[in-house]
């Protein structure tokens, strides 16, 4: 009879409990630039460039420590701080007038203390989809400063093989294949 009371008093009150569900964060298009560095002509140096223009959400659920990441990369916006480079990248190397957007999408993952350290995603480029881990070095969640309402903050890196996006310009005179790419994005709750 005990039981029975304590299992009726339980379930009356689950409707009364809150759960904590899953919240989505936009990514601030003015704090998100993802860069890159690539090799110059076999070890002669590296160039290093960002993206200028980038969209994306945001999906976390500190309770049940998952979400997931979707961000999309204006590849006209490819800036080296260098004119002529930026014309030859978008025109030339990444083709960006018949593929304008890069995406990368993926799930967060192996959470410690609460905070994820990994992606497991996919990374489109070219027209190309493979799937491609980022290692999560920082991931921080706070009310912003000015306007209280929460943001979120990561920074998240790689490595990939360009060649296997078919981004091939000057592999056949001995450039290195290896692009990093760090992807650091700030997210917040949009105002109501």
């Amino acid at each position: 009879m005990i039981k029975k009371a304590l299992l009726l008093a339980t379930l009356c009150s689950l409707p009364l409990m809150s759960f904590a569900e899953p919240v989505t964060y936009i990514v601030d298009s003015a704090h998100t630039f993802p860069a890159f560095e690539a090799d110059h002509q076999g070890g002669l140096s590296l160039w290093r460039g960002k993206i200028n223009s980038t969209t994306g959400v945001v999906i976390f659920d500190k309770e049940a420590q998952s979400g997931s990441v979707s961000v999309e990369m204006d590849m006209n916006s490819i800036d080296f701080g260098f004119d002529p480079m930026n014309f030859s990248a978008t025109d030339h190397i990444v083709f960006a007038e018949n593929f304008p957007m890069a995406t990368y999408t993926g799930e967060l993952t192996d959470f410690v203390d609460g905070e994820p350290t990994k992606v497991d995603g996919t990374l489109t480029l070219m027209g190309v989809s493979k799937d491609l881990d980022l290692d999560i070095h920082q991931f921080l969640c706070k009310p912003h400063f000015n306007h209280g309402r929460e943001v979120c903050g990561a920074d998240a890196s790689t490595t990939f093989n360009r060649a296997d996006y078919g981004v091939d310009y000057g592999l056949d005179v001995g450039f290195f294949p290896e692009v990093t790419l760090r992807i650091s994005i700030e997210a917040g709750i949009p105002e109501a």
